[in-house]
């Protein structure tokens, strides 16, 4: 990759993404009738509810399930355990976590496991691979990031938080079962499997689905507590884990498993990447951990990726 493509990536996928970030930092500024807290939480339920699963149904719905494409959530999830592995030695057996509150190491802990990789993946797999690589995402998303994120995760925050959370264990699959886009990856998986592709239904949700990451991009400005953004040593550290380790730890793994690394593994390091996912705040709100911390880890991670994408583009290809 020559300074023409680095150049290219900036203006095709970096562009777009900052000014639609940027647009989420200043509206409440502006716009005060509705507050911005108020505004993401509305528009987070358009995104779960409408768009998000509109956009995963016209995906599953069209893309034949094969073993190379498994491979971006087989490869993805050896990194977030890795990387949960390596967080939990440092925030609860190291001298980065003393004297932090359960709260706030479990906030950081899933912050630092679980990327944004379909919201910030999809432009940029995009950008490398073609629109067909929007696959890699929603496969990822639905078979590692829901699975693990609602188990794991969920775990970690009951079980490695603060005590007020201990008491919380609802059921796994009342969690997945109530979640809009997991039926509509299902609907379309079921349907692109049963051989009968109904076309105007698929347009009709791609159509749809179109909304899902401009969106998400502005709740992500609006999510990010940007007059906090101070450097913290914790934050940076996990940080770093999160977009610098981590997809190392997926190349390597990559380089065991498969004698030849083709496009689908390279997608892998790729999503592994991805800055902090927005879901972090949701589980901090709902177990009652450090929401500011994930707050962070979302703003610094953001901020951190649009370095770590230049040069892992430059090293990767």
């Amino acid at each position: 990759m020559n300074l023409n493509h680095l150049s290219r990536l900036a203006i095709e996928v970096m562009l777009p993404i900052s000014i639609l970030v940027g647009a989420g930092a200043i509206w409440p500024v502006y716009f005060r009738e509705i507050s911005g807290k108020t505004l993401r939480i509305q528009l987070n339920r358009l995104v779960l509810n409408l768009f998000y699963p509109a956009i995963l149904f016209s995906i599953a719905a069209t893309t034949p399930i094969t073993p190379e494409l498994l491979s971006v959530p087989l490869l993805v999830g050896i990194g977030t355990l890795l990387a949960g592995a390596v967080l939990y030695l440092l925030l609860y057996r190291s001298p980065l976590g003393c004297g932090m509150h359960n709260g706030t190491r479990a906030a950081l802990t899933v912050s630092g496991m679980f990327g944004n990789t379909f919201f910030v993946g999809v432009p940029v797999l995009v950008y490398f691979y073609g629109a067909e690589a929007s696959r890699y995402a929603a496969f990822n998303d639905m078979l590692m990031t829901m699975p693990i994120m609602w188990s794991l995760g969920v775990w970690i925050c009951t079980r490695l938080g603060p005590p007020e959370s201990a008491g919380l264990h609802p059921p796994i699959w009342r969690l997945m079962m109530g979640i809009p886009p997991i039926w509509a990856f299902i609907a379309g998986a079921l349907m692109q499997l049963s051989g009968f592709v109904f076309e105007p239904l698929i347009h009709a949700a791609r159509l749809i689905g179109q909304a899902t990451i401009p969106v998400t991009m502005f709740v992500l400005g609006l999510s990010i507590p940007w007059r906090n953004l101070k450097p913290r040593m914790a934050i940076l550290g996990v940080a770093a884990v999160k977009i610098g380790l981590m997809p190392l730890l997926v190349a390597v793994a990559a380089s065991l498993l498969y004698v030849h690394t083709t496009e689908p593994q390279q997608a892998a390091v790729i999503e592994a990447g991805m800055p902090t996912m927005m879901s972090a705040l949701i589980l901090s709100d709902r177990f009652h951990l450090d929401t500011e911390a994930a707050a962070l880890m979302i703003g610094w991670t953001t901020v951190l990726y649009w370095f770590s994408l230049p040069a892992m583009a430059w090293l990767m290809h």
